[in-house]
């Protein structure tokens, strides 16, 4: 395979296992979104190829040096972000037309997330320990190493991010890697394996990745004594299933789940500058991201003006095919999902007032893709699933509030804690509001800013555990800890209060 192949591939996109590009007896064929046309045909794996990546990883783990030699580790992250780099464009065009990302969106995608690597390529060598003497001669030091074998579940919307955004630290940690990655990106999949491939500083079996159409392959993975943590991006549900499963083995898990992020409108916020932002957070990435911006409080001083402005950005959203640079918004992932929302749109009339109804596309050259225009409701209800749900498609709920406390109060109001973003000139009130609210990650006139440095991850049933920043290391390793005397203390205890049991 080369890098130059972007959408269209003649052979079958395979595995990457053990250090061997290896094919499936089942072949599955890759739809655009935009246009329903084939763009190429891509090897499904499942239970076979797990296990066959599993047994890979974990004897490069048990007797390699990969564990031991951080300075390698370096090496090879900084080596394959610069060969991911080099297919940073065909990565873009080829998530732009698998997926339905903007070509703009997808080409940020591809050319900043080598950033990861390059982050925990530093990280690596900045692991260190604590020493002490606890007694006399007796030392204890502290010290984390890897767990052992890593599962990486990725799911189809942020492909290449997200996969790094694990990749990068298990493999800074000492991990070797499972990886599966989902049917719906295949191609795109494909060149990421050859950016791997193509990183000499990577021993054999240190990354294996395996793309599934199917759900075989990632229950074995988190079912296997041998994997040792699972991190897995997706859905609340099937984080739950991932939880419940993981545990049987005891494995580390670590989860980012579902969202349903606010964006609380005070009186004093800037609607000329805000307003474009709020409609930009419900349909970047076509609503189909962790962070959509899919509530909008709005204080009821102002109700009445923030209402008519979103509404009017709204109906002016230019959806189109995602390889348009004119688009701003593209399809959604399938069909399916265009009728899963509406339906939802739909069953919210009984309870919402429509401000924007949005809908599916049905007439014109865009009827032969999953689009779907942007829609806002408004509602006061709260236990609706407008409100409590996590819609994955760009539909806005609308939600006023008299006072800060009252905002407060329906920003906690669903099971999810990803994050929130607020829009005031008064700073002190953004300290208090942002205290207050149960998420992991709060804006303050701004939205979905994200630093490799920076922790990410969820509060309540958005997830367990934190990717990116120091943290997310952290979830790759153990700590080991060791007691040496200089001299035999004959049985006594080194303690200066009493042995615990």
């Amino acid at each position: 395979m080369t890098s130059s192949k972007t959408a269209q591939k003649v052979e079958p996109a395979r595995h990457w296992i053990n250090g061997e590009w290896i094919g499936s007896s089942s072949v599955a064929k890759s739809i655009s979104p935009s246009t329903g046309e084939v763009l190429g045909q891509y090897s499904a794996g499942g239970r076979v190829e797990a296990a066959s990546a599993i047994a890979a990883a974990r004897n490069a783990f048990d007797n390699g040096t990969w564990a031991h030699d951080p300075q390698l580790r370096s090496r090879a992250l900084l080596e394959l972000a610069d060969r991911l780099g080099e297919r940073a464009d065909a990565i873009a065009l080829t998530i732009s037309r698998e997926m339905g990302k903007p070509l703009g969106d997808a080409t940020l995608e591809a050319a900043w997330s080598p950033s990861t690597l390059r982050y925990n390529a530093g990280t690596a060598l900045s692991q260190t320990g604590t020493s002490a003497e606890i007694a006399p001669g007796v030392f204890a030091t502290a010290m984390r190493e890897p767990i052992g074998v890593a599962g990486i579940i990725v799911p189809w919307n942020s492909p290449l991010a997200l996969l790094l955004r694990a990749l990068g630290p298990a493999l800074a940690a000492g991990c070797t890697t499972v990886i599966k990655l989902p049917g719906q990106t295949a191609l795109v999949n494909s060149l990421i394996a050859e950016a791997v491939a193509a990183t000499e500083s990577l021993p054999k079996g240190v990354v294996n990745i395996f793309t599934e159409a199917g759900n075989e392959g990632a229950p074995l993975l988190v079912a296997s004594p041998d994997v040792d943590v699972i991190n897995y991006t997706g859905s609340t549900k099937v984080g739950r299933q991932v939880a419940e499963k993981g545990a049987q083995t005891l494995k580390r898990i670590c989860l980012e789940l579902g969202g349903k992020t606010p964006l609380i409108v005070f009186e004093d916020a800037d609607m000329e500058a805000f307003a474009p932002l709020v409609v930009t957070a419900l349909t970047k990435f076509n609503g189909e991201f962790c962070m959509t911006g899919s509530r909008v409080l709005v204080q009821r001083s102002v109700a009445d003006a923030w209402r008519e402005r979103i509404a009017s950005l709204l109906e002016k959203v230019v959806v189109g095919r995602a390889d348009d640079p004119n688009t701003q918004m593209g399809p959604l992932i399938d069909r399916a999902n265009v009728e899963r929302v509406d339906r939802l749109v739909e069953d919210a009339k009984r309870y919402a007032r429509i401000i924007v109804r949005g809908g599916p596309i049905v007439d014109g050259p865009l009827a032969v893709g999953a689009f779907y225009r942007p829609a806002m409701l408004e509602t006061e209800a709260l236990d609706v699933p407008l409100v409590q749900e996590e819609i994955f498609g760009p539909v806005l709920s609308f939600e006023t509030f008299a006072t800060e406390e009252e905002a407060i109060t329906r920003v906690n109001a669903t099971v999810y804690g990803l994050a929130a973003a607020l829009f005031t000139r008064d700073f002190d009130r953004a300290h208090r509001v942002a205290r207050a609210i149960k998420a992991g990650t709060v804006w303050t006139n701004t939205w979905a800013t994200l630093s490799d440095a920076f922790e990410e991850g969820g509060f309540k049933y958005s997830g367990i555990g934190r990717a990116r920043g120091l943290r997310a290391m952290e979830e790759f390793q153990e700590v080991k800890t060791q007691f040496r005397a200089v001299k035999a203390l004959g049985g006594s205890s080194p303690h200066s209060g009493t042995m615990a049991p």
